[in-house]
């Protein structure tokens, strides 16, 4: 994977010089270290940081197509990019890369727009027709990678993080505060915004057309179907294994395509496991393997993770995280993420990445995905509770049910407490709510937005995050299954817009490494949605058919495990008589003053109060508040006071990398020679 960049100008207005692109590029170095390429013309500047994965020699980009009338600047992987060339070539078309983009310029030249549905892959894509005079920008199904862009007078600028936008000098780095007070309460800005005023995102699945007039043309090219098939109403256990097993091994193979080696994350969990264990029939050469453990026992999988790498046969890596770690990780997180957090979680992965990269590995393979398709996160056993509970409000027993969710909370009796089932039971009975299921989820984190500033606070619209969504919402959505409707709900607002940012591509691009995940794959994926519940969720069982596909590779004691949700120590990795310097100095009354978005006097007694106790809270909302505000402390500092020093320190970087600059200034589809080292 890669970082792309550019400036598209009106007809009328001046295109981007060389300098403003090379400023936006540099940005975005830790995207792509391996070299910089520039194309421009009287209209647009395309600018890629590159990352080598496929087609190490010759695939510099920006890419043409034969007459070079379509240049794209991309960035991802195309997994089945070897059967789209052959299909190519057969109908005519000559290429002169080996790469996987090349592919996209011909398969738009020979299908227009049907060719994003045909791509299966992980990708942001800025393509520019210079016959049509047209610029494309578009996103993988799910969102995997990110693409965002914003108008600004007669210019559209556009590229993989927003900090490339704010170093091409047109983009201010303000604030949106009703975005910001989004985060905490969905743990993210809705799926087609970011925490800036003005700069948008491209929504997963989604292309969208820019006109000779820079006006906005969006289509959605794919959306999930849920609905059972009738083919596969009569599956039996087995048979949906089986089913499952030849999707993942297909979409593992794809995954392993690259010209450099694949390692594979093991979290100790079901569904990292499974991957390993087929990867490693796919692939019986040399493998490498990658975990994260931890010095607090509450959230260690060591043994687990051992026990995965000893039985499927990888050379394990591990790193064990401390509290220190994640202090000395956290500011990083957040500058690569440019998004406030109420969770540490995305540090220890960041740490993760480092020791990936450090092991001389490009390319991982992870689990995610799994939860949200194959049904698999408490979320679902609540919603199935509650529902049930609902029947019958009255009722003494079927409360009592809500004591086998969440395994590793709430324990010591906690969970047949009347607080914990008054807890669940508001709003129980609106069972045709859109977002039943994460409405308590939701409620519970907007407690956090009483630490935002008045003013903050005064523009929170939680349901604009909601009316985006639920205007989005894929045809025939009302007539799925509870359970599938509250699926894509957790896929479209958490795991595309937190998950797949803020703990995979953010954290691991930090460190040039490209992470793949089988279980998103798109046949994977049309399966999963197309079988009948019960082979997911029968009772409060969950990802059945995941669970006996595991049985035929992994041990007992890891295919039989209940599911542990991935987290990371909170409060009591920052505060208290460990705390690091800059978490007083970020949550003193003067810097709380400087940035004005938090309300000073309840940060700073919520804080005094962590730190008495050293960081020991009563609950999670407490411990999400106050992460959630001392990051947004975080990325306010790096974006007002440290932003403009990275932005020259980085664009002076760039005169020591290897450049190629492609220009056709006169638009007449002449290039000049690849300046291999020009500044």
């Amino acid at each position: 994977m890669c970082g792309v960049a550019g400036v598209l100008a009106g007809s009328r207005a001046e295109p981007a010089g060389l300098d403003e692109l090379k400023r936006m590029i540099a940005m975005l170095g830790h995207r792509g270290p391996d070299g910089y390429g520039f194309y421009r013309d009287d209209r647009i500047g395309l600018a890629h940081a590159r990352l080598s994965i496929v087609g190490l020699a010759g695939g510099f980009q920006p890419i043409h197509n034969e007459d070079r009338t379509l240049w794209i600047s991309f960035n991802g992987e195309i997994f089945n990019h070897v059967e789209l060339r052959r299909e190519l070539e057969a109908r005519g078309h000559r290429f002169y890369t080996q790469t996987d983009t090349e592919v996209i310029v011909h398969a738009f030249e020979e299908y227009g727009p049907a060719t994003w549905a045909k791509l299966n892959g992980q990708f942001a894509i800025c393509l520019w027709d210079t016959t049509r005079r047209e610029l494309w920008l578009v996103r993988d199904r799910l969102g995997i990678l990110p693409l965002f862009y914003a108008r600004r007078g007669d210019h559209l600028v556009f590229a993989s993080e927003a900090k490339s936008l704010f170093g091409g000098g047109r983009v201010d780095p303000a604030f949106d505060p009703a975005r910001l007070a989004q985060v905490f309460t969905h743990w993210s800005t809705a799926p087609h915004g970011s925490v800036f005023a003005g700069v948008e995102s491209v929504p997963a699945a989604t292309a969208i057309r820019v006109d000779s007039t820079l006006a906005l043309h969006v289509d959605r090219y794919w959306q999930p179907d849920f609905a059972t098939d009738p083919s596969l109403a009569k599956l039996s256990l087995d048979e949906a294994a089986d089913r499952l097993e030849e999707k993942l091994l297909d979409a593992i193979r794809l995954r392993l395509r690259a010209d450099v080696p694949v390692g594979v994350y093991i979290s100790g969990g079901l569904d990292s496991s499974v991957i390993a264990a087929l990867a490693r029939k796919l692939d019986t050469t040399h493998m490498h393997s990658f975990g994260v453990r931890f010095t607090d026992a509450g959230f260690d999988e060591t043994p687990q993770q051992r026990l995965v790498a000893g039985h499927v046969g990888t050379e394990h890596h591990d790193i064990l995280c401390s509290p220190e770690d994640i202090q000395a990780a956290l500011p990083d997180v957040i500058r690569h993420g440019e998004m406030p957090l109420v969770r540490t979680a995305p540090a220890p992965l960041f740490l993760l990445s480092r020791l990936v990269r450090e092991s001389g590995i490009r390319v991982v393979l992870s689990g995610e995905g799994a939860d949200e398709w194959l049904a698999g996160y408490d979320i679902f056993k609540e919603d199935k509770v509650r529902r049930f509970w609902a029947r019958q409000p009255d009722s003494k027993a079927r409360p009592k049910l809500l004591g086998r969710v969440h395994p590793f909370a709430a324990v010591n009796g906690q969970k047949d407490s009347p607080l914990w089932q008054a807890f669940f039971k508001r709003g129980m009975m609106e069972t045709e709510e859109t977002f039943y299921a994460h409405r308590t989820r939701w409620r519970n984190t907007a407690w956090s937005q009483r630490l935002l500033s008045a003013d903050v606070q005064a523009t929170a619209n939680d349901a604009a995050f909601e009316a985006h969504v639920a205007a989005h919402l894929p045809d025939g959505w009302s007539r799925w299954s509870p359970l599938a409707r509250s699926q894509w709900a957790e896929i479209a607002t958490f795991m595309t817009p937190y998950l797949l940012s803020a703990q995979g591509d953010r954290v691991a691009m930090a460190n040039s490494i490209e992470v793949r995940y089988p279980f998103l794959d798109p046949a994977v994926d049309d399966l999963c949605a197309a079988l009948p519940d019960r082979v997911k969720m029968l009772g409060l069982r969950d990802k059945l058919a995941l669970r006996r596909l595991a049985a035929r590779h992994l041990p007992a004691e890891i295919f039989q495990r209940p599911k542990r949700p991935y987290r990371a120590p909170m409060t009591t990795a920052l505060f208290g008589d460990g705390a690091p310097d800059y978490v007083r100095d970020l949550l003193s009354p003067d810097a709380l003053a400087r940035y004005g978005l938090t309300d000073a006097a309840a940060v700073s007694a919520l804080a005094d109060k962590a730190h008495r106790q050293n960081g020991r809270m009563a609950g999670e909302r407490e411990e999400m508040a106050l992460v959630g505000t001392l990051t947004l402390q975080m990325l306010a500092r790096y974006v007002h006071d440290e932003l403009p020093q990275s932005i020259r320190d980085q664009r002076a970087a760039l005169d020591n990398a290897e450049i190629h600059v492609l220009e056709d200034l006169a638009g007449n589809a002449r290039t000049a020679a690849p300046q291999p080292t020009a500044a």
